[in-house]
């Protein structure tokens, strides 16, 4: 939310420098600055809204199949194994069992835990 706030004193501070240029340059570019700003603020309410659908990391002693094929990029023979593989005392057990290659469990461990 910080980028919109600094944001707005910028556009304020570029119509001004623009002072002296044509009525015309100073509308299109205007335009331009406040197309870009409509953009991000897309991209930024889109992140908050991923954000607040997280539901926080993944049981993989407890996950259905369903849950663990929502995490990125396992598919759900992987998913059957994690099911096949339990209980697991730690995550990087996944690794060990050969469920996943190491950099794709370096990319999913923060999303996934043991309880």
């Amino acid at each position: 939310m910080k980028a919109r706030w600094v944001a707005v004193p910028a556009l304020v501070l570029q119509a001004v420098l623009l002072a002296g240029c044509t009525p015309d340059s100073v509308r299109e570019h205007t335009a331009d600055i406040t197309a870009m700003a409509k953009r991000n603020a897309g991209a930024v309410v889109k992140g908050v809204f991923e954000g607040l659908m997280r539901k926080g990391p993944t049981n993989i002693n407890k996950a259905s199949a369903k849950d663990l094929q929502a995490l990125p990029d396992v598919t759900p023979q992987q998913a059957q194994a994690i099911i096949a593989g339990r209980p697991y005392d730690n995550t990087s057990q996944l690794v060990k069992k050969q469920i996943m290659s190491q950099s794709q469990y370096n990319k999913l461990r923060s999303q996934m835990i043991v309880k």
